[in-house]
């Protein structure tokens, strides 16, 4: 074989928040090998086995390569790309002709959030449907944490991070960081980052109901009850109050309304939140002093406890604790990234980012940075009247599995006029659409780090060029929905930030480019030249000839990145401090019943629903089990590996057993992203191993109190032996 066909390409893996460097080798056009990138300025030769495995999700046999129509008989045929892009124009706009605007929904799955290409139509998508039906797997599991950075720090993009790479003490709630390498936290090799914190002689101590493999590796697990995160870290505020040991002088230089917290916090009973959250007094007194007295201490808490009731208030009570503690923009505590492609310059501009603009028909729960939650889709297909869902569209998402009773949703959906799904597969949800429109994928795409990188723990930047060329009859996201966009009547030109630039292109015949826009994103942040030729600033030149990247350095200190006018962090937005109300009339008049809680597992060979169809991905071990405390399985009567039934208030059904001690007991804990039976006929790989959907247990109508977000973790359960 030649050198010709053969070459090493430099490229991030886009799979999760991670963002690692590969090596991937190509010969005569195809993946044959993908290891990690030892130059790489930011994972430094690290990488998970989902990194590794592009290469298998690259060369599936099992991928939709052309465009599917549905048949009457639930199979599927090959059609054109102008066929099926004509159809689903005319079906989409005769819908909203008929009905109106609402009558299209659309859900954005999360690998959106690691595509650049479609991230910079989504804007102009929207704008052409003029729909308020929208929703994301963002609204499944970080809502609260949009919302709590809108209203604390003025943008749902300004997100504060734990400086982990310098930090003494690390406080981890409701995280499992050691499997996801962070979520909301973009770094890679977290091992070597937490045990680098203890080789600086500090702590890391992890609260989580189930001795997870963080927990397994830090200094200390607190077993904390489902629910009971925003009682536990505001516990730990009425114990610096008590103590005297917060920031006075922080708190009044940079913040308003803590006159308003204060209050609420000395009716805050200590003992009363113990007895709610399960972690007795001693133990949040203790753990509230090691964080204050820690020479860098700091508190990061992500998915377990956004997925609960108290969702928004115990991610605000996670930035309020770090804040009166004095660890807000200071060095190995909570700090803002300054990433070098800044999506707040979109999120800035008028109407594009906020809470609460407007709410859903059904029920009325609110948007979140424009996003209705999904536990509210099934609804608002099912009821009739104004505004009522009769088309969908799906962008690399599978809510059947990924939303709350997906049972009802997958009814919901097969009774819709039309649905259109942008998808690698044929999946428990894109069974259902009449148009399949299959993407290229991301190895055939140039990638940035539009997004990701602004929840990094170092700053850095890259630019990955395409490991495979585009053959004839594929087509990259960008494209299919620039395509549909314009069959639509609409254009690209709906980035706010770029309307001017990108009108004049237009005018002088230039053609839309998604890495072009982010190059003027690049070149307008905060490391960027600005323009000037003359300047050391970055621009997509200087990235394309780093090809492991640029290293931008530490984080930075200090509160530039706060977007309110005053540019002091408000501390008492009125909708948390309702659900603050809401939670101290719960510790006036609760008390902790014996029922059994379900909570979910990420695993790391799992990346949500979607790469169960690449075989190292589910070889080895079973993983979709129920795993149960020793005592909760000798009072079910369940054994280890034995099936059983865990029902609750929405469904029953039989799932196999794994008795171990890392759970809580009355905790029992089943991993999302499963449940591939009904997909079998089209993914050999992952119907022969189909496991049970943990959302199938999940209630639709019951959400959380400030963003509406489902409720995933302590879904009330019974559990009991199979007759």
């Amino acid at each position: 074989m030649s050198s010709a066909d053969s070459k090493v390409v430099y490229r991030t893996c886009s799979l999760c928040e991670a963002c690692c460097g590969l090596a991937i080798r190509v010969e005569s056009g195809h993946v044959t090998e993908v290891r990690p990138d030892e130059d790489d300025v930011f994972s430094h030769g690290y990488v998970c086995p989902k990194g590794i495995a592009m290469g298998e999700i690259q060369e599936d046999p099992d991928r939709v390569r052309k465009p599917l129509r549905r048949t009457p008989s639930g199979d599927f045929e090959e059609i054109s790309w102008d066929e099926a892009m004509a159809t689903v124009a005319e079906r989409l706009a005769a819908v909203q002709s008929k009905y109106g605007h609402d009558a299209v929904g659309v859900y954005y799955g999360n690998p959106i959030i690691h595509n650049h290409g479609a991230l910079s139509l989504r804007k102009a998508l929207l704008d052409v449907l003029k729909t308020h039906n929208v929703f994301s797997a963002g609204s499944q599991d970080t809502s609260p944490r949009f919302a709590t950075s809108y209203y604390l720090f003025g943008g749902s993009l300004v997100t504060p991070v734990a400086d982990l790479d310098r930090a003494t003490y690390f406080l981890c709630i409701g995280a499992n960081p050691l499997v996801s390498n962070g979520s909301a936290l973009t770094a890679p090799n977290m091992r070597a980052r937490l045990r680098a914190i203890q080789e600086r002689g500090g702590k890391v101590v992890v609260v989580d109901p189930r001795r997870t493999e963080t927990a397994r590796f830090a200094d200390e697990h607190v077993a904390i009850r489902p629910g009971g995160d925003a009682a536990f870290l505001l516990a730990m505020v009425r114990v610096l109050v008590d103590r005297g040991l917060l920031d006075d002088d922080f708190i009044a230089a940079s913040t308003t309304g803590w006159d308003d917290v204060s209050r609420r916090i000395a009716d805050l009973d200590v003992a009363a939140a113990s007895e709610l959250c399960g972690v007795d007094s001693a133990t949040i007194e203790r753990l509230a002093v090691e964080l204050v007295e820690a020479d860098a201490g700091v508190a990061y808490s992500r998915v377990g406890t956004c997925n609960n009731r108290y969702g928004t208030l115990a991610s605000y009570a996670t930035d309020l604790l770090n804040i009166v503690a004095g660890r807000l923009g200071r060095v190995g505590g909570w700090m803002f990234p300054t990433p070098a492609f800044d999506s707040t310059l979109i999120t800035r501009m008028p109407g594009s980012d906020g809470h609460a603009r407007w709410h859903s028909r059904v029920r009325g729960l609110p948007e979140t940075l424009g996003d209705l939650p999904a536990a509210c889709l099934a609804e608002e297909i099912e009821t009739e009247g104004a505004g009522q869902i009769r088309a969908m569209l799906t962008f690399a998402g599978n809510p059947i599995l990924s939303t709350p009773n997906g049972r009802r949703l997958a009814a919901a959906f097969e009774s819709l006029e039309f649905m259109v799904s942008i998808d690698l597969y044929v999946n428990e949800t894109t069974r259902y659409a009449d148009i399949i429109l299959p993407s290229a994928w991301t190895l055939k795409d140039d990638h940035v780090d539009l997004l990701v990188a602004a929840f990094a723990v170092r700053d850095f930047a890259r630019w990955s060029p395409p490991v495979l060329e585009l053959e004839d009859g594929e087509r990259s996201d960008w494209q299919i929905l620039l395509d549909l966009i314009k069959r639509l009547g609409g254009g690209p030109s709906g980035r706010p930030v770029v309307d001017s630039i990108l009108g004049v292109a237009e005018r002088f015949g230039y053609e839309f480019n998604p890495t072009k826009l982010a190059g003027y994103l690049l070149r307008l942040g905060p490391h960027g030249d600005r323009f000037m030729p003359w300047s050391d600033g970055l621009n997509l030149d200087k990235l394309k000839a780093a090809p492991h990247g640029i290293d931008l350095g530490p984080l930075r200190p200090g509160l530039a990145r706060l977007q309110h006018r005053d540019g002091r962090v408000r501390l008492a937005p009125e909708p948390i401090m309702k659900a603050f109300d809401e939670l101290m009339v719960e510790l006036r008049s609760s008390s902790p019943t014996d029922e059994v809680l379900l909570i979910g597992r990420r695993e790391l060979r799992t990346c949500n629903s979607w790469i169960h169809n690449a075989p190292s991905m589910v070889s080895g071990r079973e993983r979709c089990l129920l795993y149960v405390h020793p005592e909760d399985a000798e009072r079910a009567g369940v054994a280890d590996g034995a099936e059983a039934r865990l029902e609750s208030k929405v469904h029953s059904g039989a799932v196999r057993v794994h008795v171990t001690d890392e759970m809580r007991p009355g905790v029992v804990s089943l991993p999302h992203g499963w449940g591939h039976a009904t997909a079998a006929p089209w993914q050999s790989i992952a119907g022969a191993r189909p496991g049970v959907s943990a959302n199938d247990w999940t209630d639709d109508q019951d959400v959380e109190l400030v963003v509406g977000q489902s409720i995933l973790n302590g879904v009330p359960v019974r559990l009991n032996a199979m007759h």
